[in-house]
This record gives C-alpha cells, structure tokens and sequence, in this order.
C-alpha cells in the first residue's frame, strides 16, 4: 500500500513539474507576443527604412506578394531588420536567434507548413551555431577544459532534430508568396525565436544526446555552458 501511495505521489510530482513547465512556457509565449504587438504597434507609426522599401520593390517585381490582411511587405522586412539585430544588453547576444526556408506546393497552405518545418531545422542549426561559439568564448576564457569543450561540441552537432523539436512557438517575422507559371504556389517565411528559450532547447538536445553515449559531463553541463 505504502508503494502505490509513494508511485501516486512521484506521478503526480512529475505531472506537476510538467505543468509548471508548459505554464512557464505558456507565460513567456505571451510575454513575447505581447512585446512584439507592442512593437509592431510603434513601427506603424515610424516611416520603413530605405532599404526595406528597397528590398520589397525588388522583390514585388520578382511577383513576391503578401496574404491579404497581413503587414506589407515592407513593413516586414523593416521588422525583420530590426529583430536581426536586436540585442541583450547583460549577455550581449542577439535577442533573437533567425530560420528561414523556401518551399514550393500545390497549394499556400501545403507550402507554408513545409516551409514552417524546413525554417525550424535552419533556426536549429543556427541555434547550434550560437552554442558552439559560447563553448569556444567559454575555452578561451579558460572557463572549459579544451577536452570538455570537444565532448560538449560533438553532442551539439548531434542535437539538430532534438533542438528542432523543442522548440516552441516562435514569432513570423516575413511571409510572402508568389505563384508560378505551373500554378504552384512558392513560399518564403522568415522566424525568430527568443535566444533565451532557443538556450533552454539546445541544453534539453545536448543533455539527450549526452546521455546516450553515457557522457559523464551530463549532470555538469549546467556549469559547463553558463547558461
């Protein structure tokens, strides 16, 4: 009796660690959104800068267009712009980390989810690209052994599909399609995700991987990476 009440109580431990986690989330998911309204709000009221009036031109006359009711092309791309370069003042890393991708199908829906999906691996290997250039800083700050470095490096270009599928909702910058003389529909989407959260999804990869070879470096990975 005394073993079920104490499996009870470990299961409902672990579903409330699980809730606690997707409500944390689920909060900073809106926090965000709410930040992007709130800047998405601000940017109407400013003029595009040149090079995004530029940029759209050149693109509409490729036959790159926009769904009807969302932003302008321009307006995007100024966005876009302006979230590639956003910064973190404590960490001094991008606030956001970037995937793009461009697909073609039979129809706009079909081809923007595959474009969704292929967007997503690109964000993943950029995520791991901003990782491998921490564990490099972290070497030559003499904060990890160059032997550590190696172990951690080697499951991070493992955790591509484990980074991939972590990560949670990210924020559509550029959406634009144009249709082809086949009727296909071509589109072309830009994402963003929170770096914070991209850090949070690359640690969960790193530590599954790590864990397959039965790395010892696992329970130090904390530490190890500083974030």
């Amino acid at each position: 009796m005394k073993r079920i009440l104490v499996s009870i109580l470990l299961c409902a431990t672990a579903l409330c660690a699980g809730d606690a986690q997707t409500a944390a989330d689920y909060k900073a998911f809106i926090k965000e959104r709410k930040a992007m309204a709130s800047f998405t709000k601000d940017q109407m009221k400013e003029k595009v800068s040149k090079d995004a009036k530029k940029a759209a031109k050149c693109l509409a006359k490729e036959g790159w267009m926009v769904a009807p009711g969302a932003l302008p092309l321009e307006r995007q791309l100024d966005r876009a712009y302006t979230m590639q370069y956003e910064f973190d003042m404590n960490s001094g890393m991008p606030k956001y980390i970037r995937g793009e991708a461009q697909t073609v199908g039979e129809n706009y829906d079909a081809a923007k989810m595959q474009a969704n999906a292929l967007a997503k691996i690109d964000l993943a290997g950029n995520i791991q690209t901003e990782v491998a250039a921490l564990i490099e800083s972290r070497v030559s700050n003499n904060q990890m052994e160059a032997e550590q470095a190696a172990s951690v490096s080697n499951s991070v270009m493992g955790a591509k599909n484990i980074i991939s599928q972590s990560i949670g909702r990210t924020i559509i910058a550029v959406e634009m399609y144009r249709q082809l003389p086949n009727k296909n529909k071509e589109v072309r989407l830009q994402l963003f995700y929170n770096t914070e959260m991209a850090l949070a999804a690359a640690k969960k990869g790193i530590k599954e991987e790590m864990s397959k070879t039965a790395d010892k470096l696992v329970d130090q990975l904390d530490s190890l990476l500083g974030f």
